[in-house]
């Protein structure tokens, strides 16, 4: 299988490439990664498949058609991981998300249209899609309910890739996940922007009483299962990739101070978010019974070896701290 990857120089999609260069992943026979190389995105992620001969890098913009109809001809498979992600980002600008997650998604699908070939689109989305859950957790079936603007985008994205399936009969398959963390995860977002302060004797902002909730998910068990479902997803159909442990964002972070022995002083307690959901909890039982998924990595387990990775890693994050 010849894929595409889409986006593939920021967090999650390099960690799928780097599975893929381990041959973690079996199958896939040569990968070509399209990046805009935007503040989130870096060559650096890339490095470790420089110099291997089945992978390849296209500096581009998803939402540039004509490159993109150039580009789709010679692939099998497009994982469309190129986003804009930022819930903060999106409240105070919301173009761009507009932009590419959602005509971005339009223009890859109408590339892979016009081809006349069958190419299978897997979208890359959030459970961020199906808005606050009170109670229970949230299954494929579930109506969307976004509240931020990024979530309305990535909502708006998964409408438009079904609307293919449907219409056109383009060979879609979506994923959901849970709040991903891990190696490479630009420190915006709050577990490496926690990790690095405190590594750097900083306090850690947290939004409002920190009781909002989120289900954690190590980005090698997302990767795990995006490959399930690249391989063995069925066509038009939504699947939901959770971690299985949910926290308060006031758990996680005493979580991080034990493991740096400090205590609560070093928490800021600051205004809360505009639109902040309260619980995000995924039901993922489709994806283990028809995909066998899993998620193998124990969240403590998980969470000590991120923090190893961003201490051993300075020279990485440092620099993207300053921009």
């Amino acid at each position: 299988m010849r894929v595409l990857l889409t986006g593939a120089a920021g967090f999650i999609g390099s960690n799928f490439v780097r599975r893929v260069a381990d041959k973690t992943f079996d199958g896939i026979s040569a990968v070509t990664i399209l990046d805009k190389l935007t503040y989130a995105g870096s060559i650096q992620n890339l490095k470790r498949i420089n110099h291997m001969d089945n992978f390849h890098f296209i500096h581009g913009d998803i939402c540039n058609g004509d490159l993109i109809d150039q580009t789709i001809q010679d692939f099998d498979a497009v994982i469309n991981f190129a986003a804009e992600s930022h819930v903060d980002r999106s409240i105070y600008s919301s173009a761009e998300f507009v932009e590419t997650n959602v005509k971005g998604v339009q223009v890859l699908l109408d590339a892979i249209k016009k081809s006349g070939r069958v190419i299978r689109f897997l979208q890359i989305s959030t459970d961020e899609v199906y808005g606050s859950i009170s109670s229970g957790s949230a299954n494929e079936a579930s109506a969307i309910n976004p509240s931020s603007p990024y979530s309305a985008s990535k909502a708006s994205g998964d409408l438009v890739a079904i609307s293919y399936y449907r219409t056109h009969g383009i060979d879609v398959v979506i994923t959901r996940c849970g709040n991903n963390y891990g190696p490479y995860q630009f420190p915006e977002k709050i577990l490496p922007l926690f990790i690095t302060n405190l590594l750097e004797g900083k306090q850690v902002p947290i939004y409002g009483n920190g009781n909002n909730v989120r289900e954690w998910l190590h980005v090698d068990d997302h990767c795990q299962g995006i490959y399930k479902v690249l391989i063995n997803g069925k066509a038009g159909e939504i699947y939901n990739i959770g971690g299985g442990r949910e926290l308060s964002n006031l758990e996680m972070t005493k979580l991080l101070l034990e493991h740096f022995g400090m205590d609560s002083s070093q928490i800021d307690f600051v205004e809360d978010r505009k639109g902040h959901d309260y619980r995000y909890s995924l039901e993922w039982m489709k994806a283990k019974h028809e995909l066998n998924y899993e998620p193998k990595i124990n969240l403590e387990d998980g969470i000590k070896s991120t923090i190893s990775w961003y201490q051993e890693n300075a020279e990485w994050w440092k620099p993207l701290k300053l921009n």
